[in-house]
C-alpha cells in the first residue's frame, strides 16, 4: 500500500482488522483490480502491506477462503478463484 493513499484498516472501527482486510481484498477481486487466477501476497507480505500482524492478514485470508473468492494451493500460493454467477434472487 502507498503511502500516498489512506490507510484501509481503522483499528478503532467496530469491525475486526481481520475483516477489514479480507473485505478490501473482496472489494478488489469485484472491482477486477485482482483478476481471476491472480496470485495474492504471501501472508508476510499482505502483513507489512496493510500493517498488521501475519496472524490478522492470515486471518484475513482464511476468510476470504470461507467466502469462496480465493483458493490456497500448498508451497504454491493463494490465487482468485475463477468469478460464480450469482444466483437470480
Amino acid at each position: 500500500m502507498s503511502e500516498d493513499r489512506e490507510p484501509v484498516v481503522d483499528p478503532a472501527a467496530p469491525a475486526y482488522v481481520y475483516m477489514q482486510v479480507a473485505d478490501h481484498v473482496a472489494w478488489q477481486i469485484r472491482a477486477g483490480r485482482l483478476q481471476p487466477g491472480a496470485r495474492l501476497a504471501g501472508e508476510r507480505d499482505l502483513a507489512q502491506e496493510y500493517g498488521v500482524s501475519v496472524q490478522t492478514a492470515r486471518r484475513a485470508v482464511e476468510e476470504l477462503r470461507e467466502r469462496g473468492l480465493v483458493l490456497t494451493l500448498p508451497a504454491k500460493g493463494t490465487f482468485v478463484a475463477e468469478r460464480r454467477d450469482e444466483p437470480d434472487a
